[in-house]
């Protein structure tokens, strides 16, 4: 697979949406034409990719290739653990070559307590790139990206692909990862959205995502380095982590706190709107609508 992805380009653009709803595998007829639509809807209203959250399958990741016509389409992200290299690099060399080209694969180590085999993650990461190096056809670093958090997995983002896809981070971390990866590797973090004025009720909706996550010991250890506390943790997340963690209020202030991670060296901010009962599918529509017209141009 050559390279027609351009690191800091236009491809990606700088706001994209990240969406756990968009796994064809996991619903009826019914369930993927509502993805097929909003799919479409995406890229009409001009987001730059799309970000197929949830550690999607790569059959997940062909069906949204191919529901798409124009949009970047990336895994954020396919867990190594859960499918051999040799099996998604035949995945994706099964998509149709015009329509691959725009594929990006993300990649990530996910997390001790959800994967029994977990075992030396960097280096199941370095067996795993090289897996997918040696694959006819290859899966190369021009097409690929890693949920890279630490600086050891941040420096091997920076030399065995486009860059990094940080989840659930602060700004802090955008600016430290910036140069950690120097300035040409792509950085594209998750902020989630919870479009709702009332911050009260804005942070309890933020506090059922996050609680989960509070559980997971590479979340919870990055947020240590960055200064947070235990105390930070406790209740579903203070409001100094919520406040760092989530863009809450109204679309022009997701706006404006989506072009604080931008000036800390973000290339590209995937966005996941959560809401307070989703509901359906999960596809909040509305909410990317609202989104889209709030960043105008600025996609």
């Amino acid at each position: 697979m050559t390279s027609e992805i351009s690191v800091t380009g236009r491809a990606f653009g700088r706001v994209g949406i990240w969406s756990g709803a968009l796994h064809a595998s996991r619903v009826d007829d019914a369930g993927g034409k509502a993805i097929a639509e909003a799919l479409a809807e995406l890229e009409e209203l001009g987001y730059g990719t799309v970000w197929i959250g949830g550690s999607p399958t790569p059959e997940d990741a062909a069906a949204v290739v191919a529901a798409t016509r124009s949009i970047t389409v990336a895994t954020g992200i396919l867990s190594i653990w859960n499918h051999t290299a040799e099996e998604t690099a035949a995945a994706i060399s099964a998509i149709d070559p015009g329509a691959r080209r725009r594929f990006v694969l993300g990649l990530g180590v996910s997390h001790g307590p959800m994967v029994p085999q977990y075992a030396k993650p960097y280096s199941a990461m370095v067996s795993y790139l090289d897996a997918l190096d040696a694959a006819e056809p290859s899966v190369g670093a021009a097409h690929r990206v890693l949920a890279a958090l630490g600086p050891k997995m941040l420096k091997l983002a920076a030399g065995r692909s486009l860059g990094a896809h940080p989840y659930l981070v602060t700004t802090e971390h955008t600016a430290e990862a910036r140069e950690a990866l120097g300035p040409d590797a792509l950085l594209a973090p998750e902020l989630t959205v919870v479009l709702d004025t009332d911050l009260d009720r804005a942070r309890t909706t933020a506090r059922t995502m996050l609680g989960m996550y509070l559980r997971l010991p590479n979340y919870t250890g990055n947020l240590l380095r960055l200064g947070f506390t235990e105390g930070d943790f406790e209740g579903g997340g203070s409001v100094r982590l919520l406040d760092a963690l989530f863009a809450l209020g109204d679309a022009d202030s997701v706006r404006r706190r989506t072009r604080e991670y931008l000036d800390a060296g973000a290339d590209h901010v995937a966005l996941q709107v959560l809401t307070a009962d989703e509901g359906g599918a999960g596809l909040p529509r509305a909410a990317w609508r609202e989104l889209a017209e709030a960043f105008g141009d600025e996609l």
